[in-house]
Order: structure tokens, then sequence, then C-alpha cells
């Protein structure tokens, strides 16, 4: 290894910050950078979560900056998992059980939420005092991006998502 590599290696480890394991809860990792605090926000985690809560943003990794939250104490429900899904659709979840990850795997946006996004359509029946879900069709354009389509009004949203979170 030459001098340079050792220097910088050095330097690495001296200012690498390491955040404790958990024992229990949740691992999300590969979150789209800067997604982490509305992460923290679709899975209610907030001022009276009493359990440890680590967020790394803008972390440097090997594909590329990502987010990364830990939760101690937390597994999430398929419901909070489709919502990251729509910010984030890279992102893993790993389920931690006495310091072990026993399921790791990469969210799926579903084709259909339910419940997660309110649509932004005024006058659409899921905005009424009806006893009716919110309900999206999700696809993906050509861009990357997702589109989602309420099955009720036709209502299409492209940008803002985390604004209309329920």
């Amino acid at each position: 290894m030459s001098e340079k590599n050792t220097r910088s290696k050095k330097l690495g480890d001296k200012n690498d910050l390491r955040i404790k394991a958990i024992e229990n809860g949740t691992v999300i990792d590969h979150i789209t950078p800067g997604q982490a605090l509305n992460v923290l926000k679709i899975i209610s985690v907030g001022e009276n979560f009493k359990n440890t809560v680590s967020v790394v943003m803008n972390a440097g990794g090997a594909r590329g900056d990502k987010d990364v939250v830990k939760i101690e104490g937390k597994e999430l429900t398929e419901k909070e998992v489709a919502a990251i899904s729509l910010l984030s659709p890279k992102a893993t979840v790993n389920i931690i059980r006495d310091f072990i990850v026993i399921e790791k795997k990469q969210v799926k946006t579903p084709e259909c939420v339910n419940g997660i996004i309110k649509c932004l359509n005024p006058n659409c029946i899921s905005n009424s005092n009806e006893p009716i879900d919110s309900r999206f069709f999700v696809k993906e354009c050509h861009t990357g991006a997702l589109l989602l389509r309420c099955a009720y009004c036709e209502s299409v949203m492209t940008e803002n998502l985390m604004m209309n979170f329920k």
C-alpha cells in the first residue's frame, strides 16, 4: 500500500463515525439521500417515541450517497414499507433480533396503495366525510419517477408526495 493510501486509510478510520448496533428493531438502508426525516414521519417516530433512533443522512456508500435509519424496538408494518417505497424505491429493510439480521428485503413499490396518500382533488370522494380510504394506482414513468392516479377521481400526482401523506 502506498504512503498516500495508508495516510488516507488512517484518516478515514479516525474520522469514521460508528453507530451502536441495535438488539431488536429495524434498519432502513439505502434511503434516497435527504429522505430520512420523511421516513421517520411515515413510521410515526417523533418526539414521543421513547426508543433509540439513529439517523445518518447523505452518507457515502458503494452505490452512492444514501440515508440510513435505525429504530430500536420497532418492526414496520406492510403499510409503512409501502409508504417508504413511494419516497425511496431502492431502500432495504432489515429486521434485527438479538443483534442479528434475520430478514433483509428490498422494498417493492406496490401497484396500488390504500389510505397512505391524500388526494389532491378537494372534491374527491376520498376527501369527503364518507368512510372511504384513498386509493391510488402506482406506475413508474419512463424517467423513473412515480405517477399516482386516484382510483376515484383520476387525479394524478407525480411530485411532492410527502406533502400528501396522511
